[in-house]
């Protein structure tokens, strides 16, 4: 459901997330390695959610990407998608069907309609602290 650009945004956050804890900035280098994506693609990404106040971007020697201890907590993962995939995920048809709505709807309109719903939840209520802080703690993986 979240594209692959989408995928390694939210996984790039989480990591920056656990090094702005630990009072480090993020290289692109050491993002790009961490997420498992190549350089140039990471650094595009970067962009993206830096012109989207997501992240912040520190140039010069110490340089690198950082998130304010005190916004980890209020970003949320419909944010990072949002900036980067769009609103789509929560609005559009399951099947691909451009005029797909409830007053003219695909064959898996009311299914998919719950499922969207459930996940614009789970977009909405997770953030980025708890993410960092399951890495953090041992408790999950990025790789």
């Amino acid at each position: 459901m979240l594209s692959k650009t989408c995928e390694y945004a939210i996984r790039a956050c989480i990591f920056i997330a656990t090094q702005s804890y630990q009072n480090k900035r993020a290289t692109i280098k050491d993002i790009a390695e961490k997420i498992n994506s190549p350089k140039s693609f990471t650094a595009k990404i970067l962009q993206v959610l830096a012109r989207n106040d997501i992240i912040h971007s520190v140039q010069g020697i110490g340089g690198g990407f950082e998130i304010p201890k005190n916004t980890i907590s209020q970003i949320s993962l419909a944010q990072i998608v949002t900036a980067i995939d769009g609103n789509d995920i929560f609005t559009s048809c399951g099947l691909g069907i451009n005029h797909c709505s409830e007053k003219h709807p695909c064959p898996l309109f009311s299914k998919f309609k719950e499922i969207r719903k459930k996940l614009s939840i789970m977009l909405e209520t997770t953030n980025l602290e708890e993410l960092a802080l399951n890495i953090n703690s041992g408790e999950s993986f990025l790789v």
